[in-house]
């Protein structure tokens, strides 16, 4: 007798889980995300919301892959430090690297294995040695595997 009147309030409290909210018509809208700060006057833009494969949450263009590439060998700059690297995500679109090795937004280049890449730095706000995150068009171009924690010689725009 008693878990028949424990069934129904146990079954409205299983209604408001997202799985039977879509049921309904009535699921909530994930939060917009506000968009991440950049030195790029036109970013690309966001991979579409039903984005599955490396190709469709890589927005960048042709032109500016071409662009962060860097074909002669640059000037023999002091690097900033070397940084395991780690995939950041992958929603976030564009050319970047979230380090702790700088502490304001600024152009640079990263290096990986004899591959070099212009490349957008942006502070991690992480302390010293504490790693950090690529984006995954720019994993691409240095051609790191994506599951892979590169180790990155960062260096200042000259």
């Amino acid at each position: 007798m008693r878990l028949i009147l424990i069934l129904p309030i146990v079954a409205l409290a299983g209604c408001s889980t997202p799985s039977f909210q879509s049921i309904f018509g009535t699921s909530p809208q994930p939060p917009m995300a506000a968009p991440v700060p950049t030195l790029n006057p036109t970013p690309p833009p966001p991979p579409p919301a039903n984005a599955v494969t490396v190709d469709q949450f890589d927005t960048t263009s042709a032109e500016e892959r071409a662009a962060a590439v860097v074909s002669e060998q640059p000037s023999a700059a002091a690097p900033l430090g070397t940084t395991i690297a780690a995939l950041g995500p992958p929603a976030e679109p564009g050319i970047w690297l979230k380090t702790p090795l700088v502490t304001e937004l600024t152009l640079g280049r990263v290096s990986y294995q004899g591959k070099t890449i212009n490349i957008e730095l942006r502070p991690s706000g992480g302390a010293a040695g504490s790693g950090s995150q690529i984006s995954l068009a720019a994993m691409r171009l240095i051609e790191a595997p994506l599951t892979s924690l590169p180790e990155l010689t960062v260096f200042a725009a000259p």
